[in-house]
């Protein structure tokens, strides 16, 4: 791969990110917030759609021997604690890192204003990080562990059922939105 295209296809693949986010409505602070009030799921269509779109992609490029997985650590504590932390900081931010970056794109200043405490918080995880793996990274740790590999069920089996349970959720979500908007 030449530089030119190391540095242009992300680039490109992050512009077309960005304008998908921003055409399904996922940029705006209140979306991400009525998703969390149970009142608009269009952040969970979208974010589902993307998930069993690149876990299929990702399934197909793995079989087709072009790639291979990269297991990380099952640090259950630190994930619990991540996702917790995570969830509180798009509720009171009102966007996750993606949507803020497609919102600071489209001009929004609070957006800007809040991925400085990103920042922050990257930094700050970034000095923490010793202290971190010693004393949470090691508790609860299972180690470099994957679904199939923990049920002996294959991976296109845990894919079909991601994307079956992922469609029949929409329809239903689909559903309840348009009896609501009778």
């Amino acid at each position: 791969m030449t530089a030119l295209a190391s540095v242009l296809g992300p680039l490109l693949m992050g512009t077309v990110f960005g304008f998908l986010l921003q055409r399904g409505k996922v940029t705006s602070c209140n979306v991400i917030e009525n998703q969390f009030r149970l009142r608009d799921f269009t952040v969970l269509k979208v974010m589902g759609t993307a998930i069993v779109v690149g876990g299929v992609g990702v399934l197909l490029l793995v079989d087709t021997g072009n790639t291979k997985y990269y297991v990380k650590d099952a640090n259950m504590l630190a994930v619990a604690l991540g996702a917790a932390l995570f969830g509180i900081g798009m509720v009171v931010y009102g966007y996750c890192p993606g949507t803020a970056l497609g919102a600071i794109a489209s001009g929004s200043v609070h957006a800007a204003v809040g991925a400085l405490g990103m920042i922050a918080g990257a930094i700050l995880y970034a000095l923490s990080f010793d202290w971190l793996k010693a004393h949470i990274l090691n508790v609860w740790a299972l180690g470099k562990l994957r679904l199939p590999d923990l049920t002996g069920v294959p991976d296109a089996v845990w894919f079909a059922a991601l994307a079956i349970l992922a469609g029949a959720f929409f329809l239903w979500v689909e559903s309840t939105e348009a009896k609501q908007r009778r």
